[in-house]
């Protein structure tokens, strides 16, 4: 028998147990994940059985997780930098045919980087040769986009959120007239936390920028590695050829198109912290031969 002493000590130990001290439940938090296999093979439907997912090291309850992009849908914006050399007229075909091949249900709105903001040149719409038609060449005024990263976080904050997946593909040489060059850019971070917060993957597409000075070492240098920051930290893909401009696009838009047909929303309980932010995940797979890309970090509301 248990001694009333010890219910006792029970009691009051109990007691005195603040609502810190308990374990708060898991906070419910979507992403979207992609599975890049073999090209040769297609990837394999995954359950939720088949994800792992980590915060700061410790393994998190998978809740859901739902093929996209399904009833769902999916709305796509492409963005052209219109500070591009001219000569991405020769890609436009290309960019078209991509546009036209795209599911029914996938919405798509074309735009153009300019002054740090995006000229709509066509809403999100589901009619593809509307949006097909859309397409221009870019202006070809050296620096004329101002900041890319300034335009892409302008974007997202006016793009209403809905039951649809949210994805962007951007295409500039990723130089930022705005900030020059080197770390730390404040531009590319606001986008790329703007972009991880919506649960927006960002895909990347480099070609070059009118102008001498767009043809810098460390301009280049630094422009590609923007975007390659950028996609790396949301999910997506950076398509380049080292500095030479692509001689077809084709081969990164089919590969883009695989992509977005081997997507997921993944949702898993989150560990809250004291104050909202973003935290470290990684989120994986023990099957053999595939790999899911991810956003690097999810965005976690306060406990």
């Amino acid at each position: 028998m248990i001694r009333i002493g010890a219910l006792v000590a029970i009691s009051i130990l109990a007691g005195s147990l603040s609502a810190r001290d308990i374990p708060a439940p898991g906070l419910p938090v979507s992403v979207i994940v992609t599975t890049a296999g073999q090209k040769s093979t297609p990837a394999p439907q995954l359950t939720v059985d088949d994800v792992l997912v980590s915060q700061n090291r410790q393994h998190m309850q998978v809740t859901g997780l739902e093929p996209l992009p399904g009833q769902r849908g999916l709305q796509l914006w492409l963005l052209i930098d219109d500070g591009s050399a001219t000569t991405l007229g020769t890609q436009l075909a290309d960019l078209k045919k991509f546009v036209l091949a795209q599911p029914a249900t996938t919405q798509i709105g074309i735009g153009y980087m300019r002054n740090g903001g995006v000229q709509t040149v066509q809403s999100l719409t589901s009619d593809h040769q509307l949006a097909a038609k859309a397409m221009r060449l870019p202006t070809g005024t050296p620096g004329i986009s101002a900041s890319p990263y300034l335009a892409l976080a302008e974007l997202i904050h006016k793009w209403a959120a809905g039951s649809a997946a949210r994805e962007v593909l951007l295409v500039s040489s990723g130089i930022d007239p705005d900030y020059g060059s080197g770390p730390d850019n404040p531009y590319l971070s606001a986008a790329i936390n703007a972009a991880q917060r919506a649960e927006i993957v960002v895909y990347s597409i480099y070609y070059s920028a009118a102008g001498r000075s767009a043809h810098a070492y460390r301009q280049l240098f630094w422009g590609q590695n923007y975007l390659a920051q950028l996609s790396d930290e949301t999910g997506g893909e950076l398509y380049w050829l080292g500095t030479e401009n692509p001689v077809s696009m084709a081969p990164y838009l089919d590969d883009l198109s695989r992509r977005l047909n081997s997507q997921y929303l993944l949702t898993f309980l989150a560990g809250p912290e004291n104050r909202p932010g973003f935290q470290n995940v990684k989120i994986s797979t023990e099957l053999p031969h595939v790999k899911l890309v991810s956003p690097t970090k999810v965005y976690v509301p306060a406990r």
